[in-house]
């Protein structure tokens, strides 16, 4: 990702000075029709595939906004629906004149509801809710429908703040039972007491979210209208308003304070979109991509329910002092609920760097040590966890100069076979991408890029010096993105690699984003509306060397093993408005021919013995499950029945803990320069982590028995 110069923008400030130039606003106005003004024109004319401004757009632009106004329902009635539903086929028209009347409405309609919600919501929790009676909630706020009336929005209040309420009496007696049942001093509180202790609970976290969302400032929900407009282009076009911009820019410094995991919104929660690999919550091991946050709590303080809240108020209460406490209660994507108690610290970019090690393929007993299968031989094994590069500083790292060293250190003590591993790398530069994947082709065409400037057109990597022409397998899953999909595609278009995963395709994103700040777009004369925060806006797109695309499609790997997510739909093709599927000429290359019988050979001794292994099995049975409880479900909110959903939720989830972690271990070396015996005890806490993990990997254990076939 890097910043722009703005000469494609240079059009957008005159269509604003335009707009300005026959109306007279006040400043917060002003400063919206300016941007309103270079959202649309980068939009009209910077885009890599922009739309057509038609009514199919408005309509499509207004779904989207009234997702993003009021996701649950919760505050928005016909009667307020029915004053913004006669602009649905005019925001195109506001769209190309920069007018803002459609959000000052929607504005003062949203604030006003918000506000009016506090009465509804505080008489409902003044009174015990009925637990005996049997009626039921739906899971899935995008199938419910907007209240008719006044009686029917406040049944849906008290249906969801029973549903609340229900869950927090049910957490709380099963903590309490557990406690139980190793001290016998607790004492079990009564229904009765949990209920009304829940009740008060509740009515304080609706308090700090009204409270919270009162203080959303108007600028703030403008950005969000924004939005609106940027997703009907693409998912990842989007408005950064002036302080989204600047916490943008402190992610790219290459330090993480907190407990280390991106965080993303999806719907009403905040949600894990990755762990920081070396990070204080990947050291802990418990949270993983796809957890929704539900609470957090400071040590053993009260926890804060944060559903609701949007990801930079939970970044609030997540960030905190290094060495302190912070407890975190997810769902996890099976259902189940879980508290996760994090010790918060200070990330390095050092905890994203390649690092590498040697697997012996020995097998072990975990609890005597004695070797259960023979050395299978040395393979060598890359973990590279992003695409990083410093574009500004050549003696700093960069990610495909470490890999090289990597495997120059393996080839040193004598590997037989090599393991790239990309999962979970969501990816990063372009340029380190085509220079890796080259570190195992020589010269070339490695990816083709379109862009609106000058079509499409390879992308080559320039030196012909091959750093590994032995056995190579890259291990991908559904969240290996962009960069990744990159190096994968030009290893299997070349015949250089067998890509292997545990998932049907990798993620699906072939696209790529610019960033074009606002500030640097308008003349000074309009400095006093500054800041006007910025664009990320979709570019260039990918595609593969042979003329495909992994946009959508993400790169199919050749020996798919079973993922716990084959059921659900993940990644690019999640979107509605992601860009379509097209392709392009093949570059010019040839594939090698040389591991065409060998590759062929060890899929389908791959197929056979995945078959015949009772883990993968289980996943497959997993998978099953998790498609299950990803459908549209409803809640009893009977507390009997209630009970009975929760228990078989967490039975199930239990079933299938610790599901890819294996019970005997696989053997691994560590390299010489590993700092096992670090004086730095926290570096040396990482390795013997990373060690551990990797021998109780199912997945790499299956890769490192196809190099070893290779290398036969």
């Amino acid at each position: 990702m890097q910043r722009k110069n703005l000469k494609y923008l240079l059009p957008l400030v005159v269509g604003a000075l335009v707009v300005l130039g026959f109306k007279w606003f006040g400043p917060e106005e002003e400063k919206e029709v300016v941007i309103f003004s270079l959202v649309r024109d980068a939009l009209t004319n910077v885009h890599l595939q922009p739309k057509e401004v038609d009514d199919a757009l408005s309509l499509e632009v207004y779904e989207n906004y009234l997702n993003t106004l009021d996701y649950n329902k919760l505050f928005l009635t016909q009667n307020e629906i029915g004053q913004l539903a006669s602009y649905q086929k005019e925001l195109d028209n506001l769209f190309q004149l920069g007018d803002t009347r459609f959000f000052s409405l929607s504005y003062a309609l949203i604030t006003s509801s918000i506000d009016a919600s506090k009465e509804i919501y505080t008489q409902l929790l003044s009174e015990p809710f009925d637990y005996t009676v049997d009626e039921r909630i739906g899971n899935n706020p995008e199938s419910r429908t907007f209240a008719q009336n006044n009686e029917e929005h406040v049944e849906f209040w008290r249906k969801h703040l029973k549903w609340r309420v229900l869950n927090r009496i049910y957490e709380k007696d099963r903590a309490q039972k557990e406690d139980a049942a190793t001290d016998e001093t607790v004492e079990l509180k009564s229904f009765e007491v949990l209920e009304e202790k829940a009740r008060e609970k509740e009515l304080e976290l609706q308090n700090e979210w009204h409270d919270d969302l009162m203080d959303v400032s108007r600028l703030e929900w403008f950005g969000m209208y924004m939005n609106a407009y940027c997703e009907a282009f693409d998912p990842h076009t989007s408005y950064l308003a002036p302080q989204q911009n600047e916490d943008f820019e402190l992610s790219m410094t290459g330090q993480f304070e907190g407990i280390g995991a991106a965080l993303k919104q999806d719907g009403d929660y905040i949600t894990i979109d990755r762990i920081i690999v070396g990070s204080a919550c990947w050291r802990q091991g418990d949270l993983e991509a796809g957890d929704k946050i539900l609470a957090v709590a400071q040590g053993e303080d009260e926890p804060v329910d944060v559903v609701g809240y949007k990801v930079r108020d939970g970044i609030k209460l997540i960030r905190g002092k290094k060495g302190s406490e912070v407890r975190l209660t997810v769902k996890k994507k099976d259902g189940a609920r879980q508290v996760i108690p994090i010790i918060r610290d200070i990330v390095e970019i050092e905890s994203t760097f390649a690092r590498s090690t040697i697997i012996d393929g020995a097998v072990y007993d975990k609890k005597t040590g004695e070797r259960l299968q023979e050395s299978t031989g040395k393979t060598g094994y890359i973990r590279l966890p992003k695409f990083y590069v410093d574009f500004y500083d050549k003696d700093n790292h960069n990610a495909a100069e470490d890999v090289k060293n990597e495997i120059i250190k393996l080839k040193e003590a004598g590997v037989k076979g090599m393991i790239l591993d990309l999962r979970g790398n969501g990816g990063g530069s372009l340029q380190a991408a085509i220079e890796i994947a080259g570190l195992f082709t020589g010269n070339g065409p490695m990816v083709q890029v379109k862009n609106f400037q000058s079509g499409t057109r390879a992308k080559n990597n320039r030196s012909s010096e091959i750093f590994w022409d032995g056995p190579l397998v890259v291990l991908v899953n559904e969240y290996s993105a962009s960069a990744s999909e990159i190096v994968s595609a030009a290893l299997q278009d070349r015949g250089r690699a067998l890509i292997v995963g545990p998932s049907k395709s990798t993620y699906g994103k072939g696209t790529v984003q610019n960033m074009f700040d606002f500030d640097r777009a308008v003349p000074g004369s309009m400095n006093q509306l500054k800041p006007l925060g910025a664009i990320k806006i979709t570019t260039e797109k990918f595609y593969r060397i042979s003329g495909g695309t992994t946009q959508l499609q993400g790169v199919t790997p050749d020996i798919s093993l079973p993922g716990a997510y084959d059921g659900i739909e993940i990644g690019e093709k999640e979107y509605e408005n992601a860009l379509a599927i097209d392709f392009v000429e093949k570059a010019n290359y040839v594939p090698l021919t040389k591991w065409e019988k060998q590759f062929e050979k060890a899929k389908k001794s791959a197929q056979k013995r995945v078959a015949g292994n009772p883990a993968f099995t289980k996943y497959e049975e997993y998978a099953d499950w998790i498609a299950e409880g990803d459908k549209d479900k409803w809640i009893p909110l009977n507390y009997t029945n209630y009970l009975a959903f929760q228990d078989s939720i967490k039975a199930a989830s239990e079933a299938y803990k610790n599901l890819s972690k294996l019970n005997d271990s696989l053997g691994i070396v560590p390299l010489d320069h590993h700092p096992t015996n670090a004086t730095d005890s926290a570096q040396a806490e990482i390795y013997q982590k990373w060690y551990k993990g990797l021998s109780k990997d199912l997945v790499l254990r299956e890769a490192n028995t196809i190099v070893s076939e290779l290398a036969k």
